[in-house]
C-alpha cells in the first residue's frame, strides 16, 4: 500500500504522461513508416531476392552439373564402345594378317618343296641319262673287245640299245 498512497509509485498512472508518451509514440510511428521502415523493408525485399536469386542459381547449376554428369557417362560409355570397335578391329586385322602370312609361307614352302622335287627329279634323270650312256660306252666297248672280228658296229648298238632297254624295265 506504500506504493498507492503516494503520488510517484510504480502502479501509479499519470494522466498527462501518459499522453505525451502515446504522442511521442505516434510521431516516432510516423516518422519510421516514413523514414526508417521503407529502407529496412526495401532491403529485407532485396535480400529476399537475392536469396531466392542465388537459390535459383544454385538449381540451374546443379541441373547443368547432372547434364554435364549425364553428358560425360555418355561420352565415356561410347568412348568405351568405341574402344571395344577398335580392338576388336584390330585383333581381326592381326588375325587377317597372321593367316595370310602363313598362307604365304605355305605356298613358299609348297613352291620350295616342288622346285626341290622338279631339280632332283631333272638330276636324277640326267644321271640316269650319263649312266645309260657311259654303261652303253662301256657295254660297247666290252663287246667290240670281246667279239671284235665277228659283229660290226651297229650290230653292236643294237644289242646295247636292247640290254640298256632291259635294264631300264628292271
Amino acid at each position: 500500500m506504500f506504493f498507492i498512497a503516494s503520488g510517484g509509485g510504480i502502479l501509479s498512472f499519470n494522466t498527462g504522461f501518459a499522453i505525451w508518451v502515446l504522442i511521442s509514440m505516434v510521431v516516432f510511428l510516423i516518422i519510421m513508416g516514413k523514414y526508417a521502415v521503407p529502407p529496412i523493408m526495401k532491403a529485407l525485399d532485396e535480400r529476399e531476392r537475392r536469396i531466392k536469386d542465388s537459390l535459383a542459381s544454385a538449381e540451374q547449376a546443379l541441373a547443368k552439373a547432372e547434364q554435364i554428369s549425364k553428358d560425360n557417362q555418355k561420352a565415356l560409355k561410347e568412348a568405351e564402345v568405341k574402344a571395344q570397335q577398335i580392338r576388336k578391329q584390330a585383333l581381326e586385322e592381326a588375325e587377317l594378317l597372321r593367316s595370310e602370312r602363313i598362307d604365304k609361307a605355305r605356298k613358299e614352302a609348297v613352291k620350295i618343296v616342288e622346285d626341290a622335287k622338279r631339280t632332283i627329279d631333272q638330276e636324277k634323270k640326267q644321271a640316269l641319262t650319263e649312266l645309260r650312256n657311259e654303261v652303253a660306252e662301256l657295254a660297247v666297248q666290252a663287246a667290240s673287245k670281246i667279239i671284235d672280228a665277228e659283229l660290226d658296229q651297229s650290230k653292236n648298238k643294237k644289242l646295247v640299245d636292247s640290254f640298256i632297254g632291259d635294264l631300264s624295265k628292271n
